[in-house]
């Protein structure tokens, strides 16, 4: 962080360009996962489509299930199962944000990720 003042920050993050909003998209690793791979891993990934995730903060919170989709634009997170009803009664997905989540179990079909949790 350059400057204390709150508008350069909130400018820096909305003119942030993708590589560094994917690092801002990041959700902390869950106790167990964090303790099996503490020299290995940092204590937040930034999260992918495929990742169990838990929702810690708001409405949803203790709820479990699969990332559908990230935005990396905004930092939200759509969540398998999380939905909200519209007036016209219809369900949409509940975008949520990456910091209020938990990563609970890595999707490993990546060999980037797979080989770091092995070493």
């Amino acid at each position: 962080m350059v400057s204390t003042r709150p508008r350069v920050q909130r400018k820096r993050a909305a003119e942030a360009p993708l590589h560094r909003r994917r690092i801002a998209a990041s959700s902390h690793l869950s106790p167990a996962m964090h303790e099996k791979s503490k020299a290995r891993l940092p204590r937040a990934l930034p999260v992918r489509k495929g990742d169990t995730v838990r929702v810690m903060r708001g409405t949803f919170r203790g709820r479990e299930g699969k990332v559908v989709s990230v935005d990396r634009v905004d930092g939200s997170v759509v969540v398998e199962g999380i939905t909200i009803e519209k007036t016209d009664e219809k369900k949409v997905p509940r975008p949520i944000h990456a910091s209020n989540l938990m990563i609970t179990k890595l999707d490993d079909t990546d060999p980037w990720r797979r080989k770091k949790l092995q070493e």
